[in-house]
């Protein structure tokens, strides 16, 4: 579908929350938040972050760390790239369609994208290609194995070249490639952590919506939360949003860009096409931001994107696992006893680290990093896989939250749930 993004621009430029160079308007700071984010900014030299926790619908803290930029402090109002936090996104605008009878779990992918595909040489057509059902591409599990073959998302130069398409390659052009070529694995047998998946679901959002897929999550999902900041980023630093943070990865090596003429770039910026990756792994968003999408799924929510039911379906268990943790639909889920669950996500892409959070116990937040270690087997944990448990202790160790909600503070006013 035809992209827009000089209105997307438009949208993080004059729509961004908050006031740039606000801090929060809170009593004092929190000892044991601050000293856990500052802890390892410090020990892995990661240049800044953003944390913003919510308690039973209502944002309690929201600080920024380090820096943003050279010369600019990290602020809660500052974007970061969420990589694929977009996943969960992708999977609430899926489950919209779902509750407005637009679309079923069970739906096939081919019956309703009906690309052509581009066969090399004397390939031909995989027909499990016919099987694959929109449930198994939002848990994973529709036959695409990136360690067994590779992931399409991050060969943009070789896929336009093979699809006869300008640099660097579309969605369109990716899915008619991978169309093009065998599965992995046949549908349902397995799961396999797939981004191309992902791509496909914001292409099914475009077709059964009628809108590009940026469009429909920031009329129906996030317009209604009063978020109106978070949109698609770019890939090049000279397009990067108003209040969007620097990204720093571990090393200082250049690649060869995805953007003719394919001239050595930073790792950040132009190694990949950013704009393709939108519903795996495109947003840039506020820890704010992210918060508050996270809090709309909980019961005490003012507010609701999805009804009671289809976020429950998201969180469960699929037919094939007996794990204590498992993927649904676009979340990573912890049963911890007693009917509870604890369901997160987190994204990662040189120079971005990033964590979601929802509690059993009303607690969610995200904390945002502009900065990575080393990637790789042996290598340093990421920023948001040290945070996570060093997060839930610290929150049980706070003795006395704030008693405010500083959502006000930072969104525009929310409005009632829209019927796709």
């Amino acid at each position: 579908m035809l992209k827009l993004p000089g209105i997307a621009t438009l949208f993080c430029v004059f729509l961004t929350t908050a006031t740039p160079g606000q801090q929060p308007s809170q009593d004092k700071p929190i000892p044991e938040i601050d000293s856990v984010v500052q802890s390892i900014l410090s020990d892995l030299n990661i240049p800044g972050a953003s944390i913003a926790i919510a308690h039973n619908g209502k944002l309690l803290y929201t600080r920024g760390y380090g820096k943003a930029n050279q010369d600019t402090p990290v602020l809660p109002t500052h974007l970061f790239r969420i990589a694929s936090i977009s996943k969960p996104i992708t999977a609430i605008a899926i489950m919209q369609l779902v509750e407005a009878n637009k679309l079923k779990l069970s739906d096939k992918v081919t019956d309703i994208l009906t690309f052509q595909p581009v066969l090399e040489g004397d390939a031909k057509p995989d027909q499990r290609w016919k099987e694959i059902t929109i449930e198994q591409l939002l848990q994973h599990r529709a036959g695409f194995n990136r360690d067994k073959s590779f992931d399409p998302m991050f060969r943009s130069t070789d896929i336009a070249r093979a699809t006869k398409t300008s640099a660097p390659a579309s969605p369109d052009a990716i899915i008619r490639y991978m169309m093009g070529r065998q599965l992995d694995f046949d549908p349902g047998t397995a799961y396999s952590y797939s981004n191309f998946g992902y791509c496909l679901l914001g292409r099914v959002i475009e077709k059964k919506s009628g809108l590009t897929y940026e469009n429909y999550v920031r009329k129906y999902l996030l317009e209604p939360l009063g978020i109106h900041g978070m949109c698609i980023g770019h890939s090049l630093e000279k397009d990067r949003s108003f209040n969007e943070v620097e990204y720093h990865p571990p090393k200082p090596q250049k690649y060869p860009s995805v953007f003719p003429p394919h001239e050595l770039v930073r790792p950040s910026y132009g190694n990949w096409y950013l704009e393709a990756m939108d519903s795996h792994g495109g947003w840039i968003a506020s820890a704010v931001d992210l918060a508050r999408i996270a809090s709309s799924l909980d019961e005490a929510s003012s507010v609701s994107v999805l009804n009671r039911q289809f976020i429950q379906r998201m969180f469960q268990r699929p037919d094939s696992s007996s794990e204590a943790v498992y993927y649904g639909l676009g979340w990573q889920v912890r049963d911890v006893g007693s009917g509870k669950i604890n369901t997160w996500h987190t994204g990662l892409l040189p120079g971005t680290s990033t964590i979601l959070v929802r509690r059993h116990d009303g607690y969610s937040w995200a904390v945002l990093f502009n900065g990575t270690t080393d990637q790789g087997k042996g290598k340093p944990p990421q920023p948001s896989s040290i945070i996570d448990p060093k997060m839930h202790h610290a929150i049980d160790s706070v003795k006395h939250w704030p008693n405010t909600d500083l959502f006000p503070t930072y969104l525009k006013n929310s409005k009632s749930k829209e019927t796709p």
